[in-house]
């Protein structure tokens, strides 16, 4: 790949003279491309989230697979889907180069084995019913682009999230994801704008895909995991607009129940 977008420098110099107030001005004026660059690829993110929704209609998963922030990226979003959703740990599983412990600190060269990937899918027990999502900034990734390969060769649907233009990531993805955010305010720096899109773009698919298969109704968690008190006086609320309850009467049902939706459900069968 010839030239990669990500890389290129930025278009602000003498960063380090910039006043307090001029830095965040720019920060956000590159950041509000963003959800322009998304747009140009919404037709795409649509083809891998119903390709998702297909396979986890027949008892598929969805993996993420990345390293540094966009393994981080991918982990994060697999994790808030049980408490948001309802859903059970192991339906969205994100996976990280250089396992658990990369979440928290790099670890050195763990993205540059292309074996590695497949090797930590494996011990997920990885089948034709689930789909496996690469995410790299650069689109460059051995780690991820090893993974999808393999994927491949045995039947799994594979789709990605990169930021740079006809990258090896993209061309081994079944279902490529381009979202093209030109350079970062410091030069390199995929955490900014990239890491951004990335965040935007898996908000976009795992929220649609849970929504079709059930996951929310009218517009609310009604399968949310009850995990403070925040969240029980969120859901005690639901029930009391559904059911035109009082308060007390709404939580109750609701600790009885253990979720909105069948609280509300019993109420009404």
């Amino acid at each position: 790949m010839s030239n990669k977008t990500t890389e290129s420098d930025s278009k602000y110099n003498h960063l380090e003279k910039m006043e307090i107030n001029e830095l965040l001005t720019n920060i956000n004026d590159e950041d509000k491309t963003v959800p322009y660059a998304i747009e140009k690829v919404l037709p795409k993110i649509e083809s891998l989230a119903k390709v998702i929704i297909s396979k986890m209609e027949i008892g598929g998963r969805l993996f993420y697979v990345g390293a540094g922030t966009s393994g981080r990226l991918g982990v994060v979003d697999a994790s808030e889907c049980p408490p948001t959703f309802g859903v059970e740990h192991g339906l969205v599983i994100g996976l990280i180069a250089g396992g658990d412990s990369a979440m928290w600190k790099a670890v050195e060269f763990a993205e540059d084995s292309k074996e590695q990937g497949w090797k930590d899918l494996q011990e997920h027990q990885i089948n034709d019913k689930d789909v496996v999502v690469g995410i790299a900034a650069s689109g460059t990734t051995p780690y991820v682009i090893g993974a999808l390969e393999m994927c491949n060769a045995n039947g799994i649907e594979t789709g990605c999230i990169v930021c740079n233009a006809e990258s090896p990531v993209a061309k081994v993805a079944n279902y490529p994801i381009e979202v093209i955010v030109g350079s970062e305010f410091v030069t390199g720096s995929t955490r900014m704008k990239s890491g951004t899109a990335q965040k935007l773009v898996l908000n976009m698919i795992s929220t649609s895909v849970m929504i079709k298969l059930g996951r929310v109704k009218g517009n609310k968690m009604v399968d949310m995991q009850l995990s403070n008190n925040k969240l029980v006086d969120r859901g005690t609320k639901m029930v009391m607009n559904q059911l035109d309850v009082d308060y007390d009467t709404a939580n109750e049902l609701l600790l009885k129940y253990g979720s909105v939706r069948k609280a509300v459900d019993s109420e009404k069968n």
